[in-house]
């Protein structure tokens, strides 16, 4: 099966094309328990050890919690340390994961921000070939006064490395973290939602039929579009094969995107297109 989608002004991948305006503010005190100081210091990844944190009611784990739960999601787990203004911040693993490459897997990793503040991301290290990774790895942000930290929204966003082409897109969490009792250590599993993008708009979606139990699908399907002349340059068609499952979620064998932001050979053929109307 194929999936034609019409997309206005896809944005370039860039460090911010997807990360959404956001700013909770509020006052609050400081609780009267503080947790012990972070091990490592600095505004750079840590080790952190392996296996699984306990969660906020002090049990060993939330596997048992993780296996319940379906989706694309993520688990990560909040701290701070009164004592040395530090923000903790560990990212845990991802379940269940959409496959974005060619090879029917994903690449994963995450870019963690304190959003207002846009400037400085950290970032985990890449799982290869990896549809439920485990990364384990401890962020920290020293030097931030707990008014401050209130202030602050985290924002995950997990993305499917690319070395020849943009990063794909996996999803996003963010939490207001004056919504968080931060003096002891919490541990989340969150749903990931669609990366935020207000340039991103879908317009319009095709499919073609379902070949069964073939490998070298014929089509031969035509789908005319509605499309402006003058927003052709802003215009991406999206074509995604798909493998149907009744039973589950549909797999994605692959993606082209078809605009002038593609590779070369998609732009050549984009401007082809272009310059041979109605043909």
């Amino acid at each position: 099966m194929v999936v034609l989608a019409l997309a206005i002004g896809v944005a370039e991948q860039d460090d911010f094309a997807n990360i959404p305006d956001l700013q909770e503010t509020a006052q609050a005190t400081p609780p009267a328990n503080q947790d012990p100081p972070p091990e490592k210091r600095g505004n750079k990844p840590a080790n952190s050890p392996k296996g699984q944190p306990p969660d906020a009611d002090g049990h060993s784990s939330v596997t048992d919690l993780a296996n319940s739960l379906t989706g694309d999601m993520v688990m990560f787990s909040i701290g701070y340390s009164f004592q040395n203004t530090t923000l903790t911040v560990k990212v845990l693993r991802g379940q269940e994961l959409p496959a974005k490459d060619f090879s029917g897997t994903s690449d994963p990793f995450v870019k963690i921000y304190l959003l207002p503040d846009k400037k400085h991301k950290l970032e985990t290290k890449v799982k290869r070939k990896n549809l439920n990774p485990h990364w384990n790895e401890t962020f920290l942000f020293e030097g931030f006064p707990y008014e401050k930290v209130r202030e602050r929204t985290l924002y995950l966003q997990v993305l499917d490395y690319d070395r020849f082409s943009r990063n794909d897109p996996i999803g996003e969490v963010s939490i207001p973290l004056n919504k968080v009792e931060l003096g002891q250590i919490k541990t989340f599993w969150k749903e990931l939602k669609p990366c935020s993008d207000g340039s991103d708009r879908r317009v319009e979606k095709k499919k073609t039929v379902t070949m069964k139990r073939c490998l070298n699908p014929v089509f031969n399907e035509s789908f005319p579009f509605d499309v402006p002349a003058h927003v052709l340059r802003e215009t991406t068609i999206i074509i995604t094969v798909m493998d149907k499952d009744r039973l589950s979620r549909n797999d994605v064998i692959g993606k082209i995107y078809l605009s002038w932001k593609s590779g070369p050979a998609e732009v050549k053929h984009w401007k082809d297109m272009l310059a041979r109307p109605r043909t």
